[in-house]
């Protein structure tokens, strides 16, 4: 296996192998017109599952996909996600690692291959301008500097992180007695590299009693100006409770741990 590294932010025709982001809702596609004798199908990533990105760490995002072609390449291939068009547009890379071809078809030239797509969000010009929905392409290069790129137009997501605390109190408490819930609602800024304040948010205040195995939506409110959470209920029964963000379609969902309280 071969990893290799690239910028942030270059143009598609530059590129010499994948991408890194978000597959929203894809578990497979059927095979695409092959433009120049290459076709790249059956495109999976992330179990079709968003991409949510913190401001430190370096997330490792699973792939697949199916190639089939009997001409000869130099490197890749690779599935990627672009703006605007996917060989003159704005591509996201950091860097990537592709398996080496599972055979299925020799005769035909058909292979299935693995990769482990890299995005750091450390990077200097890595900003909050990347989140949202992008498109997909495939991409081999051929022998003799030539390449066939395949548009899946599959829609992506590349969405900020959230983090949510959560504090319940006074506890233990009597059986009927008001207990208030308290939190804070941060996203992911890209630009600065640091969360800040989620303001206007409705989050779900959840309870699980003790024993059950889920948590319920109890009640909802608005996060304040700097993402501050209050509210206060009835405690009826000891079991836990938690603040969660459903998301958006930039920012990811996330929910708080659970804080016990115990009923006397």
């Amino acid at each position: 296996m071969e990893k290799t590294t690239m910028s942030w932010a270059m143009r598609s025709t530059a590129v010499a192998a994948g991408a890194v982001a978000v597959f929203t809702g894809v578990t497979a596609v059927p095979a695409g017109a092959a433009e120049g004798g290459v076709s790249f199908s059956r495109v999976t990533v992330n179990s079709g599952k968003p991409i949510v990105i913190g401001t430190t760490k370096e997330v490792v995002v699973p792939a697949s996909f199916r190639m089939t072609t009997k001409l000869k390449y130099d490197y890749g291939p690779t599935v990627f996600p672009y703006r605007g068009k996917p060989d003159s547009g704005d591509t996201l890379h950091s860097s990537v690692i592709t398996s080496d071809c599972e055979v299925v078809d020799k005769a035909k030239g058909v292979c299935d291959f693995e990769e482990w797509l890299y995005i750091d969000p450390r990077y200097s010009d890595f900003g909050n301008a990347y989140a949202g929905t992008w498109k997909t392409a495939a991409r081999v290069f051929l022998a003799g500097d030539a390449y066939d790129t395949d548009d899946k137009n599959l829609p992506l997501q590349v969405k900020r992180a959230t983090t949510v605390t959560v504090n319940a109190s006074p506890e233990p408490v009597a059986a009927g007695s008001t207990i208030t819930v308290t939190g804070r609602v941060e996203r992911a800024n890209w630009d600065t590299h640091t969360y800040q304040g989620y303001g206007g948010r409705t989050v779900s205040l959840q309870f699980k009693a003790s024993g059950a195995s889920s948590y319920t939506t109890v009640k909802k409110t608005t996060s304040s100006s700097t993402g501050s959470l209050k509210t206060t209920v009835k405690a009826t029964k000891p079991g836990t409770w938690r603040w969660t963000y459903y998301g958006n379609s930039t920012s990811g969902a996330k929910s708080s741990t659970g804080d016990y309280v115990a009923v006397k």
